[in-house]
């Protein structure tokens, strides 16, 4: 949480704050989602939404007709291997509080043969206290049951075909053993899929390593970018790979609100509970701002500070609102270091920001569209960053270190006025991770 008075904030970093002061006249906004009232508890939300879900459900159980509006209970019945997809400690999905609601009905109902997989897509497994934090109270019952997707083995993927922007479909084959399959997951902006949740439960959170680099290779149009859906080749490929799933699929969406409590839950069908949970997304996370900022304050908050890959989403949110010529400040430890190596390799072998964008044209590979994204703010923008990796490695990524916010806010002051700017205007982002700010023209 960010609390703010007369200008004068405080900044979560890890479990401390760092103060962050300056004068009111500088101020252009503090943007933080916006406020939402959820309409009773998470367990109460989440069930509320089990009990009437969206459809009719694709793919639903065929005996006697499609199930139309199908609750959970109805879904379940006749089923023998129950495989439920969740995520990884990258997102903040409230996972323990859906199982909540999700295995009593599993037992009502005689379903128990169920197991659970990890969507890491191309990311590490999860460490033991990770599997712990994901699971809540559930750990010892389940942890026996919960499987990660290891993208990287060939041999634990099925063959599905090809998508309409020739993205070879490589899924994990727990999919197509199981014959129930509930996908779990929180909707939010994100930066080059328009919004995690839904459909990225499948592709990229268990497809093979080159259906998730091709896939992200996609990320380098123009049209891939935070809330854009139609016309998105990264959303297309994802939308391809769900009629070929062949077991019936059920949904659990959350939205999550400014303080990462659950604001609301949409259930049944994959598309219709996503759609549902975007519409509330938007109104959430997208915030209008006065114009655009000469400097942007952005903090990834847990759980998006594990690492620089993840917390990038903050460059790119507020790089959105991010005046030509001026500062982005990241104030993020990155506890758990870069990430994947990929990108940050390719930055530190470029010369400068326009350097790396031609080496990423002349040849992708996964996580490159990382190191595209942060050369065109870097391009175009001095970016600073708070955070726990060496004043070395975010050099060569043309980032400087500074050891406090309030050390870099005011130097880029600083900087502003001797450039002619007597009144260089401010803009925090508090969680700059899922907050889209909107400058308008």
């Amino acid at each position: 949480m960010c609390y703010k008075y007369n200008m004068k904030l405080l900044l979560p970093y890890l479990d401390k704050t760092f103060p962050l002061e300056f004068p009111d006249e500088n101020l252009l906004a503090v943007a933080e989602p916006n406020e939402y009232r959820a309409a009773g508890s998470p367990e109460a939300l989440i069930a509320a939404a089990l009990a009437k879900p969206r459809g009719p459900l694709t793919g639903a159980p065929k005996p006697g007709g499609a199930v139309s509006g199908a609750d959970l209970a109805e879904f379940l019945r006749g089923g023998r291997r129950i495989l439920v997809i969740i995520n990884d400690a990258t997102r903040p999905t409230p996972t323990e509080a859906i199982l909540a609601a999700l295995l009593p009905v599993c037992e009502e109902t005689g379903a128990e043969n169920l197991s659970l997989l990890m969507a890491t897509g191309a990311h590490r497994a999860p460490t033991e206290q990770e599997y712990r934090q994901i699971l809540g109270r559930f750990f010892d019952k389940l942890r026996p049951r919960c499987f990660h997707h290891d993208a990287r083995k060939d041999e634990d993927m099925t063959d599905i075909g090809t998508t309409r922007n020739g993205t070879p479909m490589l899924l994990n084959k727990r999919l197509f053993e199981a014959d129930r399959i509930i996908a779990t997951g929180s909707v939010e902006p994100h930066y080059f899929a328009g919004f995690t949740g839904g459909r990225k439960a499948f592709l990229p959170g268990i497809a093979a390593y080159k259906t998730i680099e091709a896939n992200h290779r996609q990320a380098l149009s123009p049209k891939a970018h935070s809330l854009a859906l139609e016309g998105n080749p990264v959303h297309e490929d994802m939308m391809d790979a769900l009629p070929l799933i062949k077991a019936p699929v059920f949904s659990v969406m959350t939205v999550l609100d400014r303080e990462q409590g659950v604001a609301a839950a949409a259930a049944g069908d994959l598309m219709a509970s996503f759609y549902e949970a975007v519409e509330i997304a938007r109104k959430i996370f997208c915030v209008a701002v006065p114009s655009r900022a000469d400097i942007v304050v952005s903090v990834a908050k847990f759980p998006m500070d594990i690492d620089l890959y993840q917390s990038q989403k903050a460059i790119d949110n507020g790089a959105v609102a991010l005046k030509d010529g001026g500062t982005l400040i990241l104030v993020s430890s990155c506890r758990d270091g870069i990430g994947d190596e990929a990108y940050a390799r390719l930055l530190a072998e470029s010369s400068s920001p326009a350097d790396a964008i031609e080496r990423i044209r002349a040849g992708y590979k996964l996580g490159y569209h990382k190191a595209a994204k942060m050369a065109e703010v870097s391009g175009r923008a001095a970016v600073r960053a708070v955070s726990e990796l060496s004043e070395e490695r975010l050099s060569s990524m043309f980032i400087k270190k500074a050891a406090a916010p309030q050390q870099a806010l005011d130097e880029a002051i600083a900087e502003a006025k001797a450039k002619g700017n007597p009144c260089p205007k401010i803009l925090v982002l508090p969680d700059g991770c899922v907050t889209v700010p909107d400058p308008g023209a």
